[in-house]
């Protein structure tokens, strides 16, 4: 099972940190900084396979991690995962996001937070690998992306209305509002405008 999935630049600093494994916020902290020292001082001709720092387990968990460009991408897992499964499963993820975000860099880990832990979501959920299908993890953010852009117009609506109703030229604001049946008392607003 996977236990926590980590990525962070050449300077340590975090750009997407996901715990499958319930630890309070210091000691999650602390973890990404042990596993930035532990994978930091490996050469690039070492294998991409280490025993997992003191405080996610030690021994029996492992770190498996890539080196792309700035980015570290770490999985830390238990002993019932495929090492060459978790490197693969790192190359789908970082190619996926490769692909929605054409050239993905640092900083579109940073700008859309959300959408990455979107399609994370779509590969890895609850520490289990859903799917490794790239084909099928884009069309389901395709697909994501396609209901965003309908609903775009419904989400947008109220913000339109607040901006109508602040655009109206009134002289004075009406004290009482009469829709059929219904009588409205407008109490005074003008110390909030």
């Amino acid at each position: 099972m996977i236990q926590a999935i980590l990525v962070f630049n050449n300077h340590g600093k975090p750009r997407l940190v996901r715990f499958y494994q319930r630890f309070p916020e210091e000691i999650q902290q602390q973890i990404v900084r042990e596993t930035f020292h532990l994978v930091l001082k490996r050469d690039d001709n070492i294998c991409n396979f280490l025993e997992g720092g003191s405080l996610i387990g030690g021994s029996d968990y492992k770190l498996i991690y890539r080196h792309y460009a700035t980015l570290y991408f770490v999985f830390c897992v238990d002993s019932s995962e495929s090492e060459l499964g978790i490197l693969d499963l790192i190359q789908v993820f970082v190619e996926t996001l490769d692909k929605c975000f054409e050239n993905v860099c640092e900083l579109d880990l940073i700008f859309h937070m959300d959408k990455v832990h979107y399609i994370l979501q779509e590969v890895v959920m609850g520490g289990m690998v859903l799917e490794t299908n790239m084909n099928e993890i884009v069309a389901q953010i395709e697909a994501q992306n396609r209901l965003e852009k309908s609903e775009g117009g419904l989400s947008a609506a109220p913000a339109r209305a607040v901006s109508a109703v602040k655009n109206m030229n009134l002289p004075e604001i009406p004290r009482n509002i009469n829709i059929g049946d219904l009588n409205i008392k407008v109490p005074n607003l003008s110390q909030f405008v």
